[in-house]
């Protein structure tokens, strides 16, 4: 059509292809008959490449271990070598980026490349619940939220590892007691996990003050044959999963609507939790499963404490580590490392375990010492 006489633009729309589309169709076929052109794609390959000579480079290096001896400012990278070829009157004179290239390529930098390691996997320093036997729950507050009249707001939130069945629960500022009601409300919903993962906050864990404190939520988890596990403190990528549904809960609940009472937020955080938990069914399947929640079962805060719970904590410079109000030394040759402290009430002792997230599946044991709880009675 365009040989004819038509517009290449007007023969663009009437084909319903792109002008520029035309104007390469065009220019490829030139004054060839058209069952001659060669019509299949090319690949956009260089036809001239480009490449320094071999003085130039050699100049380059030569100039970048002379600055590195004996420039004043002690800079020798890619700006600078450009900065003294320029200085010396040079020709044609690279530039910085094709010197760094050149750098690069003759293996004159003096740093090495980061190496970056697979991450580990999900649950890595609990062997079940990476291995996907067992199903980790993880709780947290939000904090610092207010609504109109000034009340101040917080936000129980909890997610699944495996199966991201998540739950938030807005209020006022919480109790140990509200928590617990709200922690067991969920899982007789959803189901027992195999394991329970709380920050250091006093309303999971206890007083901090006193030593071999079982709190409330940690006996009822004990009660439940769930498994506490405590992060350790200030590292916040333990609950990685955890700090995203906060993040996302704030952003799709909290930022989008106003909200003028408690019982409002309660709803629009219902109605955001409902459609999450719609959205990760088929996720659920995969995940493993939870165990029905005992009907006849009621919490006995002053029967002794039974089963295990969890500390992960980062040793001191000494490899000592702090926990249940006491101070343990754990591996003098371990400083500033990850260990998993396994509190055996039943057996009476406490298992230290190495963990290092280059090496997730080597887990081994670092000490075992003898350890019985304080023998009081539950008091809130």
């Amino acid at each position: 059509m365009v040989r004819r006489g038509m517009a290449q633009r007007a023969a663009a729309r009437r084909f319903r292809r792109a002008l520029h589309t035309v104007q390469r169709w065009v220019a490829r076929a030139g004054e060839q008959r058209l069952d001659r052109v060669n019509w299949d794609d090319r690949a956009p390959i260089a036809k001239t490449i480009h490449r320094t000579d071999r003085a130039t480079e050699d100049l380059i290096l030569m100039l970048r271990q002379e600055l590195k001896d004996v420039s004043d400012l002690g800079e020798y990278g890619a700006r600078a070598i450009h900065d003294a070829l320029t200085a010396r009157g040079c020709g044609t004179i690279p530039a910085e980026r094709t010197i760094g290239r050149i750098l690069e390529r003759r293996g004159a930098f003096d740093g090495q490349r980061r190496v970056r390691r697979p991450a580990p996997p999900r649950g890595w320093y609990l062997p079940e619940v990476a291995c996907q036997r067992a199903e980790l729950d993880t709780f947290d507050f939000v904090q610092g939220l207010v609504i109109q009249g000034g009340f101040d707001v917080e936000v129980l939130t909890g997610t699944a590892l495996h199966s991201g069945l998540i739950g938030a629960w807005p209020g006022p500022p919480f109790t140990a007691r509200v928590t617990l009601d709200h922690l067991l409300t969920h899982w007789r919903q959803v189901g027992l996990p195999d394991y329970a993962q709380f920050d250091n906050d006093t309303r999971f864990q206890g007083p901090h003050q006193y030593r071999g404190v079982i709190s409330r939520v940690m006996r009822a988890c004990l009660s439940l044959q769930v498994v506490p596990v405590f992060t350790p403190v200030n590292e916040p990528a333990f609950q990685a999963a955890l700090e995203n549904l906060n993040g996302r809960w704030q952003s799709k609940v909290w930022s989008r609507f106003h909200h003028d009472s408690y019982a409002a937020l309660r709803e629009r955080s219902d109605r955001y939790v409902t459609a999450s938990r719609q959205r990760a069914a088929r996720r659920v399947e995969s995940a493993p499963r939870r165990r029905p929640f005992p009907a006849d079962w009621q919490l006995a805060l002053q029967a002794p404490p039974h089963g295990l719970v969890i500390f992960l904590r980062r040793t001191t410079d000494r490899g000592t580590i702090t926990m249940l109000g006491e101070s343990f030394d754990v591996d003098g040759t371990w400083p500033h490392r990850l260990v998993r402290a396994e509190v055996d009430l039943d057996a009476g002792y406490i298992r230290f375990y190495a963990l290092r997230r280059r090496t997730p599946d080597e887990q081994p044991l670092l000490r075992e010492i003898a350890y019985r709880p304080p023998a009081r009675s539950f008091t809130d």
